[in-house]
Parts: structure tokens; sequence; C-alpha cells
């Protein structure tokens, strides 16, 4: 095994990949994360700019000790949506089974960083379908009130040491289909720890 599989965990609820690749000597899983608040930001980004332009002019000709120099957090709040959609849109993660090399690698990138993860099919000691508790909800002051856990379905692979490393969260059908696929893929067993 190449690399730390806690790097691989996801506080979010579900994850949803998509297949890119499947035949019979790969499969090919990608997940793009955030692309709808990506797109929200980039639409409220959008609307400021018609009043960040104009700020940005008036505060370039008259200076910021000028009445409209107080508006300077327009423009700055439009770079730092502009920010967040750039992050958000480079939110990757990769799983790819290669029978041919036999191993399994999953890759997560984002802006400023790439982890990488390798697991020979002989590391592979099981796929488990479990229940996840998932958080849900907010601190407030430090109280846990607000917060609120749920079980989700996740898959994970299991490794020597009581190790595991999550691949999937999601809907229930979705999940057990993609545990049958990996589990014939690769020949190990489904360890079905679910609900129903």
């Amino acid at each position: 095994m190449v690399g730390d599989p806690g790097h691989f965990e996801s506080i979010g609820s579900r994850l949803g990949f998509r297949t890119q690749i499947a035949n019979d000597d790969q499969i090919r899983l990608v997940w793009y994360g955030g692309r709808f608040p990506a797109f929200l930001c980039l639409g409220v980004a959008a609307f400021l700019l018609l009043l960040s332009v104009p700020v940005y002019q008036a505060i370039r000709i008259h200076g910021l000790n000028s009445p409209v120099g107080s508006l300077w957090y327009f423009p700055v709040m439009n770079v730092v949506l502009l920010g967040v959609v750039g992050f958000l849109l480079s939110l990757k993660r990769v799983i790819a089974v290669d029978r041919v090399a036999g191993e399994i690698s999953l890759t997560k990138r984002n802006l400023w960083s790439r982890r990488q993860l390798i697991v020979n099919f002989e590391e592979v000691q099981a796929i488990r379908l479990g229940n996840d508790q998932v958080y849900s909800g907010f601190a407030v002051a430090g109280s846990t009130a607000g917060e609120k856990s749920f079980p989700a379905l996740s898959l994970r692979l299991v490794l020597p040491g009581s190790k595991s490393v999550l691949l999937e969260r999601g809907a229930g059908r979705r999940t057990r289909e993609l545990a049958t696929r990996l589990s014939a893929f690769i020949g190990k067993p489904v360890q079905d720890e679910g609900d129903g």
C-alpha cells in the first residue's frame, strides 16, 4: 500500500461517483465535487460584478479616503467568491481499479494538493458495506445541541490491521451495485453490514 487511507475519509454525506470507464480490464469512477455551490457562488459573483466594477472605478478615481472608498469590500468580495468558485470546481476524486496491474488507485485533488493511495488486490481482505454515522447541523458557541447524526450506507475496502478505505457513501441501490461489481472484478467477498 502506498499512501494514507485517512486522507480519503469524507465528512459529507454522499459522494456519488460516475462511471467513466468500465470494461473487462479497468473500472474508473470519477466524482467532481461542489458543482452546485460553485455555480451558485459564480452567479452571486456575476451579480456583485455589477456593483464591483463601478465601485472599483470610483475608488481608482477618487481614492480610498472619498465617500465611495468605504465600499472597498465589494471588489474584495468578488475576488473571494471567484476564488471559492475555482476551489470548488477543482475538487475531484477518482477510483481506478486495474485488473492487469492488480491494483486499486484512489486519487483526491484540489487546487492546492493531490493525494494518492494505491492498494494491491492481495492487500484487500474484503469489501464492506456498512453504515457510517454522518453528522449534520452545526455547533453554536461550542455547543453540540444543533448537531445530529444519521446513518449513511458506505462502501469500504477492508485492509489488514483493522484499516479500511472509504470508496463511496451514498444511496443504497447504487452503492450495493458498485459493491457487487467491485467484488466480482477483484475477486473478494462482500461483507454486508448495512440495513437492507
